[in-house]
């Protein structure tokens, strides 16, 4: 008998816009502020390949999550169908790294908007870590109101991202058309490796749409609705990214782009739209970075307590966090030991290496859903299976194209935490 079957369930209150917008929120973040960046100063001019073979191993694992969304509508999207259709190690491993890496995340986008904050004001670097504590704060009280009121804030958050990230593409294309040849040639200036490291990379950029399939469990009529929403979050979000991407390579060059990495006070649209259209135009930009974090932490934790929840379901985690308010709308246990857990990392500081840990551990985390959505009969399949083949097996081979240091690492963390699982479930079949 399913974990879930005897518990609590949520309420579903999203429909295919609100499940979009989530998704949204999720993905037009770090990713397209910081990531374009990063993997712009690896892979130069040729990043628009990277973002677009990101965009096709994010479109396989999307529709293989959708079509296990649809099928077993429950928090905690792989966790869960890891549990369902392959193994309890398989189901845990995909949880822990799910956890493991968007809540480091979750910490990396609180900072950066106290970062884009305080610069906009003037105030002292010293206060980043204060006031990304408050956001924390803030956004965990407003994900504990239910996910009613959490689609509202997400709506606003993602409206403003979107209309700063158009205004980056209107100021930046006259210059873009005027000098794009010129910034755009040479376009193949770095090896094939370079370029599928900056895969890796964009990758992360797409992978907020897994957010849709954490909160199947509240989406109205999940066959439909979930689907739906992932599909046309990745077709909206490949187009940005490619129109962002070459324009903003078009208008300064890849050195520009890439020449700002992981720094807290700038992202690098800033820098490009800076040297345009000067402050005034930067501002603006900043302004829709902040929402931007706030969309991505927002989301995160959202999605992070709806895994919680699954694994305390599951007993994979201590029980309480399994339970719900009053008002079956959010589980606050879990949003609050998320919340903490956020607020413990900003304390930290900022993570240099979070990025492209994210990646290996998502990558992981999608695999692992990939090989669930093979075991789908063809009763429940909605997609061809080649999808799922090529989405693993993308996955298991971007994975380790990031630095070897941080997948050892990630492999270590995986080791451990079957460990702990081992030992979990000994002890509660000792019970």
């Amino acid at each position: 008998m399913s974990a879930t079957n005897s518990q609590p369930q949520l309420k579903r209150e999203l429909g295919v816009v609100g499940a979009t917008l989530m998704g949204l929120g999720s993905i037009v973040g770090t990713g397209v502020f910081v990531s374009i960046g990063i993997a712009t100063g690896i892979a130069g001019s040729a990043v628009i390949i990277a973002v677009i073979i990101g965009a096709i191993v994010a479109t396989c694992n999307g529709l293989n999550s959708a079509q296990l969304a649809a099928n077993h509508a429950v928090s905690g999207g792989t966790y869960e169908y890891g549990y369902k259709y392959l193994t309890p190690a398989l189901g845990f491993t995909a949880g822990w790294m799910f956890l493991v890496a968007k809540t480091a995340s979750a910490a990396t986008a609180a900072l950066g908007f106290a970062g884009y904050l305080l610069n906009i004001f003037g105030f002292n670097a010293a206060w980043v870590v204060p006031t990304a504590l408050l956001a924390v704060v803030i956004i965990t009280l407003i994900v504990l109101s239910g996910i009613r009121r959490s689609n509202i804030a997400n709506t606003v958050i993602v409206s403003v991202t979107l209309l700063s990230l158009g205004f980056f593409i209107v100021a930046c294309l006259p210059r873009a058309i005027e000098v794009g040849v010129d910034n755009l040639t040479p376009f193949f200036t770095t090896s094939p490796g370079a370029i599928l490291h900056a895969s890796a990379l964009m990758f992360v950029a797409y992978t907020g749409y897994g957010r849709i399939a954490t909160m199947g469990e509240e989406a109205r009529s999940p066959r439909q609705t979930i689907p739906k929403a992932m599909i046309v979050c990745l077709l909206l979000t490949m187009v940005l990214y490619i129109a962002v991407a070459t324009v903003g390579i078009g208008a300064v060059g890849a050195d520009v782009l890439g020449s700002v990495t992981q720094q807290t006070k700038t992202a690098p649209l800033e820098v490009a739209v800076r040297t345009i259209v000067g402050s005034g135009g930067a501002s603006v930009l900043a302004i829709g970075a902040m929402t931007a974090m706030l969309g991505v932490l927002l989301n995160l934790i959202l999605g992070l307590s709806r895994v919680v929840l699954a694994m305390g379901r599951r007993r994979d985690a201590p029980r309480f966090l399994a339970r719900l308010n009053r008002e079956q709308t959010t589980p606050h246990w879990a949003v609050l030991f998320v919340g903490i857990a956020i607020a413990l990392l900003v304390l930290l500081g900022n993570v240099k290496t979070t990025w492209s840990f994210s990646a290996f551990s998502v990558l992981i985390y999608y695999a692992i859903t990939n090989l669930a959505g093979l075991r789908l009969s063809t009763s429940e399949r909605l997609y061809p299976v080649w999808i799922g083949w090529l989405g693993l097996l993308s996955c298991l081979f971007l994975a380790f194209w990031v630095e070897s240091s941080i997948w050892q690492v990630g492999l270590g963390l995986i080791a451990a935490g079957l460990i702990w699982h081992k030992i979990r479930r000994g002890m509660g079949n000792g019970e």
